[in-house]
C-alpha cells in the first residue's frame, strides 16, 4: 500500500492541453474584448501615423508604461482635430489584440484632448495651417466698395442676423439692392451651403460685396464657420466679403480670411454702405473745399494778368492782336460779298434754265422719236424678213445634197449592204467562205443567205 493511500489522499496528474498559438492569441483577444469593451484611457501620443487607407495608428504611453493604438477610417473621419505626437489625449475604445503579431492594442472610437476642448484644438491647428499659406495676408485682402450697387448675403433666412441687417441697411440707405442666399448656419450642411452661396455670386457677378452672417452662439454653433473649405472658398472669391458671425469676442476662421470683419451682424450693415447723411455731408464739404479753391485760383490769376498788362510786352501782344482782329473782320466782309455775288449768280443762272424749259415742246419731240421708232422697226422687218427667206432656201439645197448623199438614197437605186455573220461589212470575197451566213440590208428590209461559191 502506498503512502498516498494509507493517508486516505487520492493523487491525479491534471489534463495537459496543448495550444496552438493562433487559437490561445484568439481565446485572450476574445476574453480581453468582452471584459475591457468600452474603456477610456488617457496618455501621450508618440510614434503617430496616418495611414493613406485613411486609418491611424500612434502609441499611447505615460511615464510608466505604453500601449499600441489604431483608430480606423470610418472613425478618425469623424475626428474634429488632427491628432500629433506629445498631445495628451483622452481616448474611449476597447482593449484587442492584433493577432498577426500577438501585440496588445486598443482600438480608439474617440478622441479627445486632454484639457482644451477638441473644437479649439481644430481651430487652432486650421488657424496655423492657412495663416503659412498665407490665406490671412493683408496684402491678399480686396477693398471694400463704399457704394456698392447691391448687396449679397448669406445666411438663414429666419435668423434674427438678417433682419437686424435689412432694417439698418434700410435705415441708413434705403436705394441699396440686397440679395439674399438662404442657407442653413448651423449643423453639418451649413458649411457647404454657405460656400454655395458664394460659388453663386461669383458666378452670376450680380453683387458688389457679399456678407456672411450668423448671430451669436456656442463653439459647436459656430464650428461651420471653422470649415477649411468654405475658408479657401471665401479666399478664391473675386467679389470682397464681409464676415459677421456670432458677437464681437467670438473669432471663427473666416474672421481671418475674409476682406473684412464686423463685429457683429448689424456692424456689418453698418460697415458695408455708409448712410446717406453722411454721403451729404461729405458732399457738401468736398463742394465748399472745391468752391475756396476756385476763388483762390481766381484770385492768384487775376493778379497775375493784372501784372502783365503793366509790361510793355503785353501791349505789344494786345496791338498784334487788334491788328489779327482788324484783318479778320476784313476777310469776313470779303467773303460775304463773294457770297452774294456767287449766290446772284446761281439764281440768273436757274432762271435762265427755267425760261428755256418754258418754251421747250416736249410732245413735238415725243411725236419724232415714236416715228422714227415706227420707221426703223420696219426696216428691221424687212431685213429679217430677207434673212429667213435666204436661210431657207439655203437649208433645203443643203437637205437635198445630204439625201443625195445617203447610203439609203444608193440601196433606193437597187443597190444593197452584205454584212457577214459578226455584223461586219463585207467589202471582199475574202471576207467570207462557202457555207457562212450573210445578211443583206435593202432599201425596204433585210435578207439573209448562205454563201454557196464564191468568185474573186
Amino acid at each position: 500500500m502506498s503512502f498516498a493511500d494509507q493517508l486516505g489522499f487520492t493523487f491525479k496528474a491534471p489534463d495537459r492541453r496543448v495550444w496552438a498559438v493562433r487559437d490561445l492569441v484568439a481565446a485572450a483577444r476574445t476574453h480581453l474584448e468582452r471584459e475591457y469593451s468600452d474603456i477610456w484611457v488617457e496618455g501621450e501620443i508618440s510614434n503617430f501615423r496616418a495611414h493613406d487607407s485613411g486609418h491611424l495608428y500612434f502609441t499611447l504611453k505615460d511615464r510608466e508604461s505604453q500601449i499600441r493604438a489604431v483608430m480606423f477610417r470610418s472613425q478618425a473621419r469623424l475626428l474634429r482635430f488632427r491628432p500629433e505626437n506629445g498631445m495628451q489625449i483622452v481616448l474611449r475604445g476597447r482593449v484587442t489584440v492584433y493577432e498577426d503579431r500577438g501585440e496588445l492594442q486598443l482600438s480608439a472610437e474617440y478622441l479627445e484632448p486632454k484639457g482644451a476642448g477638441a473644437l479649439q484644438v481644430a481651430f487652432e491647428q486650421l488657424k496655423a495651417k492657412l495663416e503659412a499659406e498665407g490665406l490671412f495676408d493683408s496684402a491678399r485682402k480686396k477693398p471694400i466698395p463704399a457704394l456698392p450697387r447691391c448687396i449679397g448675403i448669406v445666411t438663414s433666412p429666419q435668423g434674427a442676423a438678417i433682419r437686424d441687417i435689412v432694417n439698418i441697411l434700410r435705415r441708413r440707405h434705403h436705394s441699396a439692392s440686397v440679395l439674399i442666399f438662404p442657407a442653413q448656419v448651423q449643423g453639418e450642411a451649413a458649411a457647404a451651403e454657405v460656400t454655395a452661396g458664394l460659388k453663386y455670386f461669383n458666378r452670376a457677378k450680380n453683387v458688389d460685396v457679399i456678407i456672411v452672417a450668423r448671430g451669436g452662439g456656442s463653439a459647436e454653433d459656430l464650428a461651420a464657420f471653422n470649415h477649411e473649405g468654405l475658408a479657401r472658398a471665401i479666399s478664391a472669391s473675386q467679389i470682397p466679403i464681409i464676415s459677421a458671425v456670432g458677437h464681437e469676442t467670438d473669432f471663427t476662421i473666416i474672421d481671418f480670411v475674409a476682406d473684412l470683419r464686423a463685429p457683429t451682424p448689424s456692424a456689418a450693415a453698418e460697415l458695408v454702405i455708409r448712410s446717406r447723411q453722411e454721403i451729404e455731408e461729405q458732399a457738401e464739404g468736398l463742394r465748399q473745399r472745391l468752391a475756396r479753391a476756385v476763388r483762390y485760383r481766381l484770385v492768384i490769376a487775376k493778379q497775375t494778368l493784372m501784372e502783365a498788362a503793366q509790361h510793355g510786352a503785353f501791349g505789344r501782344m494786345m496791338n498784334g492782336i487788334n491788328q489779327r482782329q482788324q484783318k479778320l473782320d476784313d476777310l469776313g466782309f470779303r467773303l460775304e460779298n463773294a457770297e452774294r455775288r456767287l449766290m446772284e449768280q446761281h439764281r440768273r443762272r436757274w432762271e435762265r434754265a427755267s425760261a428755256a424749259v418754258r418754251h421747250y415742246d416736249a410732245r413735238r419731240v415725243l411725236a419724232g422719236v415714236r416715228k422714227d421708232l415706227a420707221s426703223q422697226t420696219g426696216n428691221l422687218s424687212a431685213v429679217m424678213r430677207n434673212v429667213l427667206v435666204i436661210q431657207k432656201s439655203r437649208l433645203e439645197r443643203l437637205q437635198h445634197q445630204l439625201k443625195a448623199l445617203s447610203p439609203v438614197a444608193i440601196l433606193e437605186r437597187g443597190y444593197a449592204l452584205v454584212f457577214d455573220g459578226g455584223g461586219n461589212l463585207v467589202k471582199s470575197t475574202a471576207q467570207v467562205k462557202s457555207g457562212d451566213e450573210i445578211s443583206a440590208r435593202l432599201a425596204q428590209g433585210t435578207i439573209t443567205a448562205r454563201v454557196e461559191k464564191k468568185n474573186p
